[in-house]
């Protein structure tokens, strides 16, 4: 078939190939955990989001050949443009499905949300991939094998035409006529959804697919898409879990005497409680930590409410269970919200957020600052206190340095101090000084979780010397886990993290094993020094005898609820669902499916929907 849409047809059929050919790779690479008998239909599926997903990403191409004159169209210097164009759009189809594979790598899914945040914060993230993979080599083969293909094409895209007009109006109005019937297809069936295995699922899909899905759907309205209560039966329920409803908030109280000390609150980047020696790890990575929870009050059946640093900073600001789509700190109307900033200032405190990083990314410091907070990031660092930088910023030592200096700071001019302070070191590319430990810088995980480690125990022992050491409490806790991707869509061993609470001069170590969130951990903070306040916190104090143990976790659309080793989960489909966890362990967990009651959902939904409306008014 000799016509201008023939340059069409080869451009589509490539990328199905290219497509396919990520599909099965990716596959292979996971293969140990894929339910092997729904390979067939992942396969089938997923070619089926690779053409809807072609017809879409050539629509511009195909209005190009539609308006191009028969005459410019046949022209040699058009032909040699053609034969560009399509080296152009194999080239980026080719690394599009080499960036799937470094994106599954990291998170075990297609793209989506994070892609969509990475693609914003373009200077972090090409830093971070440059230090982390060998770009002009992967560039260059990618380049090559583009070249090799357009040359042994060449005689097919040698096309000569001449359809007219009316022809080509016909042509293009059935492409689109197919193309939105097929996206609705995708986009009401939900296709992709051939398993319960989360693996099977995400290569059931597309990536390019995906990632314009994510941009369009990065916020999730709740009573659009989740089961919902009547608002009184709601609050009613509320008042019942939490003490608390829409016109009073929580009050706090304490046994212990008001007592005001210093925080310092490390949230450490990626810390793994399957890292961890005190947990059973074998890696010997988190020696110093291990032991510094003999040392503490140690928190070892804490959970992380998602799976971004972000939502870990949420769930200890705000307190509350993580809400659909985006985290609060990337929304909008995020400002003077209940948080511990304004608790800690009606005590008098001097509150800092301490980044390692620019903290415009992910909308911190605009978030921080809005919340009670006084802001030191990338750009404070003086010359002589960066000893070491990646894309993400100082290192860990640096950023631990200039928190002691910051403290002293507070403290010489009489003021009790609030540091949150939150590290880098633990993330791609995973390169640290040399010579700190044992394992080379940029060699992986295990080496920046050991390095973060080492950091942590150098920092303690310099905050021994200082004058406010023994009036300090020392927090550290996770921001999430290392890793995200699972065989179940919440595979609640990846939100295991920990907390250690330290102050030898105040505390007693003894190892809390609770079922806990890190909603939790600032009521629990404020428990410890005596305050009495009021505030809409869903966490409470661990400490307490009548702490009501359970957890919160959550992804961009599933939000679940922990509690007597049952998940409860919501779907954006206003479905509620209860699995029986078996056999959780510190890499694996199983789940089998139960029957959910009224009153289950009715308190799950309490919970979630109260969240998102309190967001919402405020």
């Amino acid at each position: 078939m000799q016509n201008r849409f023939q340059f069409l047809y080869f451009s589509i059929i490539s990328f199905l190939v290219v497509n396919f050919l990520t599909r099965i790779f990716l596959l292979s690479f996971s293969f140990e955990n894929i339910e092997l008998f729904t390979i067939p239909h992942l396969i089938l599926v997923g070619s089926f989001y690779d053409f809807v997903t072609s017809l879409y990403y050539f629509i511009p191409l195909t209005f190009y050949l539609f308006l191009i004159p028969i005459k410019i169209f046949n022209s040699k210097p058009h032909q040699l443009f053609l034969k560009l164009v399509f080296g152009m759009i194999l080239f980026a189809m080719i690394f599009n499905g080499v960036s799937e594979y470094f994106f599954w790598e990291e998170f075990g899914k297609r793209f989506n949300f994070i892609a969509v945040d990475y693609l914003v914060y373009t200077n972090e993230v090409i830093k971070n991939i440059w230090e982390s993979y060998p770009i002009p080599l992967i560039v260059s083969l990618i380049l090559i094998a583009t070249i090799s293909i357009i040359y042994f094409m060449k005689n097919l895209l040698q096309i000569q035409d001449n359809m007219k007009i009316k022809a080509r109006a016909k042509f293009v109005g059935i492409y689109l006529l197919f193309t939105i019937l097929f996206f609705n297809i995708l986009e009401k069936q939900n296709l992709s959804n051939v398993s319960d295995n989360i693996f099977n699922n995400e290569l059931a899909k597309n990536g390019t697919y995906s990632l314009f899905s994510a941009f369009r759907n990065n916020e999730l309205d709740y009573e659009e898409f989740y089961k919902t209560l009547d608002k009184k039966v709601m609050f009613e329920n509320l008042a019942k879990l939490e003490k608390f409803d829409d016109t009073k908030p929580k009050l706090f109280t304490s046994k212990n005497q008001e007592n005001r000390k210093n925080v310092m609150l490390i949230m450490v980047e990626s810390l793994s409680a399957s890292y961890m020696g005190i947990y059973g790890a074998k890696h010997n990575i988190t020696p110093h930590l291990d032991a510094l929870a003999k040392k503490s009050i140690f928190f070892d059946n804490l959970y992380a409410t998602g799976t971004r640093t972000v939502r870990g900073m949420e769930a200890v600001t705000l307190s509350i269970p993580p809400t659909a789509g985006r985290s609060i700190i990337k929304r909008p109307k995020n400002d003077n919200m209940d948080s511990i900033g304004e608790v800690f200032q009606k005590f008098g405190y001097e509150n800092k957020f301490i980044y390692a990083g620019h903290g415009y990314f992910d909308n911190m410091n605009e978030f921080f600052s809005k919340n009670g907070f006084s802001i030191i990031d990338r750009l404070d660092f003086k010359d002589d206190e960066t000893t070491f930088a990646n894309a993400w910023g100082v290192c860990d030592e640096d950023l631990l340095t200039r928190s002691l200096k910051e403290a002293d700071k507070s403290f010489e001019s009489g003021k009790h101090f609030f540091n949150f302070i939150m590290t880098t070191s633990n993330h791609r590319p995973f390169t640290y000084p040399d010579g700190k430990i044992d394992i080379p810088s940029h060699s992986g995980r295990f080496g920046a979780v050991k390095y973060t480690d080492f950091a942590i125990h150098q920092f303690l022992e310099q905050a021994k010397s200082r004058k406010w050491f023994k009036n300090t409490i020392f927090v550290i806790i996770a921001d999430h886990n290392g890793a995200s991707a699972g065989k179940n869509s919440l595979p609640i061993y990846r939100y295991k993290i920990p907390l250690f609470i330290y102050s030898p001069a105040n505390l007693e170590p003894k190892t809390v094993s609770k079922l806990s969130s890190q909603i939790d951990t600032l009521p629990t903070i404020f428990d410890i020094l005596g305050l009495e306040y009021k505030a809409r916190f869903y966490g409470n104090s661990i400490l307490k005898d009548d702490f009501v143990e359970r957890a919160f976790i959550g992804n961009y659309q599933k939000l679940g609820y922990l509690k007597n080793d049952i998940l409860y989960f919501l779907t954006p489909d206003k479905k509620a669902h209860k699995m029986k966890v078996e056999n959780l362990g510190l890499k694996s967990v199983q789940y089998s499916e139960q029957n959910i009651s009224d009153d289950e959902v009715k308190d799950i939904s309490t919970y979630y929907q109260s969240a998102s409306y309190f967001y919402r008014i405020q």
